[in-house]
Order: structure tokens, then C-alpha cells, then sequence
């Protein structure tokens, strides 16, 4: 009942506040290991999130683990997705979690628990689509919202972020992320979305 409120009850990752701001904060995060999945969304009848399913059959949340153990591993918050077509998409690409390819790629990523420090202690994906990464030490400037997370939101979020940010004499140094941490029966007022733009 808690999810559909909001409550978020799984791992979510360490961070330390670098700098607080009425606009966003400056957050330091640790080095962590990923999961991810590029995609076309046309693969998935347009869908944008069509990639979870993916990450989700190797994690085991739909069922089965398809991970070469196979072991089941726990789901985190936020799911991270980096979409083509935004407007600081005309930043130079330098950040952590890199899409390759076309424009309409989208990149999709869990973050997996804390118990795995370095890639290969993570299970090997069945699926090639798959890959298991190491995530460096990163900051981000980072602004929090609730509600829907719609593109047009995201992007006026991005926008605005991105101002405050340069403002404040704040090199960004790659392209937004957009992290969320509910499941989507959650009340949209409820839900905990964040756009993450990596800073030197």
C-alpha cells in the first residue's frame, strides 16, 4: 500500500550534499555498478520505458533471474533513463552513462545494490543487451519534483537547472539524466522524480 503513496522502501544510493541551493543541490556520488540497456524506443512500440522490462528479467523482478548465476538481485531506486532530443543534448557528451548510436536512442539504467563494489561481482546478463558497468565517482547539480515526469515537464526542469547551474558559475559537462524512484501506480502527486545534470 506504501508504494501506491509514494513510500520508497528499497535502496536507494549514497550521495553527500556538496552545495544547497533554493534551486538544486550539488551532490557527490560514490563509484557504484550499473546496469544498463541502450534502445530504440520503436523497438518497443514507442515506448521510452520499454527498456525496464529488460533490466528487470536480469534482475529477476519479473521472475526468473536472466543473469548467468542465476541470482536474484534486489531492485533499487531511482531507475536512471537518459533520452535523445533534449535541448542539452547540445552539450558535449562527457558524462558517466553514455548513449551511443543514433538520436533516438534511449539509455536505461538500475543501479545495483550496494553489495556489489566492481562489475564482474555482479551476475553475467543472459541477455547481450545487457551491460554491467562501473560508475566513477560523479557530481551532479540536482533538482527534485514530484508528479508526472512528462517530457515537457522534464525539459522546462532541464532548462531551468541548467541556467541555475551556469549561473552560479557551475561547469556542466554532459547530458541530463532523469532518475525515478516510484513505480507507476504511484499517485502522481506522490512520486519522487529527480533531473540530474553531471558538473565539474
Amino acid at each position: 500500500m506504501g508504494l501506491i503513496f509514494g513510500k520508497i522502501t528499497v535502496e536507494t544510493p549514497k550521495y553527500e550534499v556538496v552545495q544547497s541551493s533554493v534551486d538544486y543541490e550539488i551532490r557527490k556520488y560514490p563509484p557504484s555498478v550499473a546496469a544498463e540497456v541502450a534502445y530504440d524506443p520503436s523497438r518497443f512500440k514507442g515506448n521510452k520505458d520499454g527498456g525496464f522490462s529488460v533490466l528487470a528479467n536480469y534482475i529477476g523482478a519479473l521472475g526468473n533471474p536472466q543473469n548467468a548465476k542465476p541470482e536474484k538481485i534486489a531492485m533499487t531506486a531511482p531507475v536512471i533513463t537518459k533520452s535523445p532530443g533534449s535541448e542539452s543534448e547540445k552539450i558535449a557528451m562527457t558524462a558517466p552513462v553514455v548513449t551511443k548510436g543514433d538520436n533516438n536512442m534511449v539509455t536505461m539504467q538500475f543501479l545495483l545494490p550496494s553489495m556489489y563494489k566492481r562489475a564482474e561481482e555482479a551476475p553475467k546478463p543472459l541477455d547481450e543487451r545487457v551491460v554491467i558497468r562501473e560508475e566513477g565517482e560523479r557530481k551532479y547539480g540536482v533538482v527534485k519534483f514530484a508528479g508526472r515526469a512528462t517530457d515537457q515537464v522534464v525539459e522546462e526542469k532541464v532548462e531551468n537547472l541548467r541556467k541555475s547551474l551556469e549561473r552560479d558559475g557551475h561547469k556542466v559537462v554532459g547530458r541530463f539524466l532523469l532518475a525515478r524512484y516510484n513505480p507507476p501506480w504511484t499517485i502522481p502527486a506522490l512520486r519522487t522524480n529527480e533531473v540530474m545534470i553531471p558538473v565539474e
